[in-house]
C-alpha cells in the first residue's frame, strides 16, 4: 500500500503542476514548493536547533501559534521552522515574525522528504491537528526525530478507522505523542491500540484570548457603536445567513448591525446593500462623520473581525446554512452570546457553547426573531448568556501550557547538534 500511496502522491504532484497553468492556488503551491530548498539553504542556521511546526493552512497555524509563542518565550535557544501546505496559510503568514524560517512543505514523496529533512535538520517536529503524511512520518521516525501531533480530533468516519484503512492507520504510530482535544478521541484511538495520547484540549481557546488582549482600537467603529443602541455583529456571513438576518434588522430600528461577509467581492457587497432598507455604509468609505447617521456598517476588508466583535452586544456566526459554521470562539471570548445556523454538529465548541448557555442555534427567520426579541425584552438574559459564553472560553484555556509541559524541550536542548542522523548536510 505504501507504494500505491507514493504513486498517488506523484500523480497529485503532476496534476498540481498541470493545473498551475490556469489555477492560481495550484500555481502558488508549485512555485512555493519550488522555492523551498533555496529558502532552507539560505536561512537555516547550521549552528542552531530548530523545532519544525507544520500547519496545513491558516486555521491550523492559528491553533499552533500559542505553542510556538510559548516556546519562543520560554526556550529562546530554539529556532522555529514553520511550513504550510496550502497557499491560504503561507500567503497570509509568510511574514509572521514568530518563526525564523517559513516555507511551503514539498509533496510527500520519498526523494523530496529526504531532501527537505537533510536541509532543514529539525531537532523536533510538531504537526498541527491534521496532515498525516506517511513518508514524512516514517522518515522522521527512522531518523529518531521526536514527532508530536497537537490539537488533534479523531472521529470514527476517518480513514484510519475504516476496515480498508489499516495501511493508513500506521501513521498514528509514528508520533511520539498525540495531544488530542477530547476524551472521545482518546477512547477511539485506544480501541485501535494507540495509547501514547494526552487529552489537553484545543489551543484555539488560548489563541482567541491572546487576540482579545491585543484587539485593535478602531476609531471609525467607535462612533458607529457609541449611540447606546445594541449592536449585532455578524461575522463570516454567506447569502443564506443574510437572508434571515437582514429582514430582521430592517424591521427593528432599536438595533444596529455590523456585518462582515465571508466573501467581500463587489457582487456580494452589492447584494447585501440591495437587501437593506436602513442606511448603511462600507467600512472603506467611512470617517467619523459619515458613520454618525448610519445603522449598518459593512466590513469590506479582511483582518478586522476578531477586533470588531468587542463592539457587539450579541454575535451571529455565518456558515451554518452551508458547509459549516465559522469561528464561534472569536466572538464568545468577548463575553457576548453567539447565534449560528443548524450545520454546527461537527464543531465541538459550538455544541459545548450551547450546553454552557452561551450559544444558540437558529434555523430560520422565525427562530432568529424569537431569540433577538427575547434579548431585547429581557436584556439581563442577554448579558447572562454572554457571561456564560465568556466563562466557557476562560475555563477551556491553558491548553498550550499543558502541551508545553509534556514535550521534553529541555531534554532535546541538551543534546549535541550532531546527535541525530541529519547532522551532516547532504546534497542528494
Amino acid at each position: 500500500m505504501n507504494i500505491l500511496y507514493t504513486f498517488a502522491l506523484h500523480m497529485y504532484a503532476f496534476s498540481t503542476e498541470a493545473a498551475s497553468f490556469f489555477m492560481r492556488k495550484a500555481r502558488l503551491t508549485r512555485l512555493g514548493q519550488w522555492h523551498t530548498n533555496g529558502i532552507l539553504r539560505e536561512k537555516i542556521d547550521r549552528n542552531a536547533r530548530y523545532v519544525w511546526f507544520h500547519a496545513a493552512s491558516l486555521g491550523e497555524f492559528e491553533q499552533g501559534r500559542p505553542v510556538m509563542e510559548l516556546l519562543k518565550a520560554r526556550c529562546p535557544e530554539y529556532k522555529i521552522l514553520l511550513t504550510f501546505f496550502s497557499p491560504s496559510g503561507y500567503e497570509v503568514r509568510k511574514n509572521y515574525d514568530g518563526a525564523d524560517v517559513i516555507c511551503y512543505l514539498p509533496f510527500d514523496t520519498p526523494y523530496k522528504v529526504k531532501k527537505f529533512l537533510n536541509l532543514a535538520q529539525p531537532a523536533m517536529a510538531i504537526f498541527i491537528k491534521y496532515e498525516f503524511w506517511l513518508n514524512y512520518l516514517s522518515e522522521l521516525q527512522r531518523r529518531r526525530i521526536p514527532t508530536y501531533l497537537i490539537s488533534a480530533v479523531f472521529r470514527p468516519e476517518q480513514l484510519f478507522f475504516k476496515s480498508y484503512g489499516k495501511w493508513y492507520r500506521q501513521a498514528l504510530f509514528r508520533f511520539d505523542r498525540l495531544f488530542v482535544q477530547n476524551r472521545d478521541s482518546e477512547r477511539l484511538l485506544a480501541e485501535y491500540g494507540v495509547t501514547n495520547v494526552s487529552v489537553c484540549g484545543d489551543t484555539r481557546f488560548d489563541r482567541v484570548l491572546a487576540v482579545q488582549r491585543q484587539a485593535r482600537l478602531l476609531p471609525v467603529v467607535d462612533p458607529f457603536a457609541g449611540d447606546g443602541r445594541p449592536v449585532l455583529v455578524a461575522g463570516s456571513t454567506w447569502p443564506q445567513d443574510e437572508d434571515i438576518l437582514l429582514p430582521y434588522f430592517n424591521a427593528h430600528p432599536e438595533i444596529k448591525l455590523i456585518i462582515a461577509p465571508h466573501e467581500i467581492h463587489r457582487a456580494h457587497l452589492m447584494d447585501i446593500e440591495s437587501k437593506l432598507s436602513r442606511p448603511s455604509i462600507r467600512l472603506s468609505e467611512t470617517n467619523d462623520q459619515s458613520v454618525a447617521d448610519k445603522d449598518c456598517l459593512i466590513v469590506d476588508s479582511f483582518g478586522l473581525l476578531s477586533s470588531i466583535y468587542r463592539y457587539g452586544r450579541m454575535a451571529y456566526i455565518g456558515g451554518g446554512f452551508g458547509k459549516g459554521i465559522h469561528n464561534t470562539l472569536e466572538a464568545a471570548v468577548y463575553g457576548i452570546p453567539v447565534l449560528f445556523g443548524p450545520n454546527y454538529r461537527k464543531f465541538r465548541e459550538a455544541k459545548e457553547l450551547i450546553a454552557a448557555g452561551g450559544g444558540f442555534c437558529v434555523t430560520d427567520k422565525t427562530g432568529l426573531a424569537a431569540r433577538m426579541n427575547e434579548w431585547h425584552t429581557h436584556p439581563d438574559s442577554c448579558r447572562e448568556a454572554g457571561r456564560m459564553a465568556g466563562d466557557y472560553v476562560q475555563q477551556n484555556s491553558g491548553v498550550a501550557e499543558k502541551i508545553f509541559r509534556e514535550i521534553p524541550f529541555a531534554d532535546m536542548a541538551s543534546l549535541p547538534l550532531e546527535g541525530h542522523e541529519t547532522g551532516t548536510l547532504k546534497s542528494d
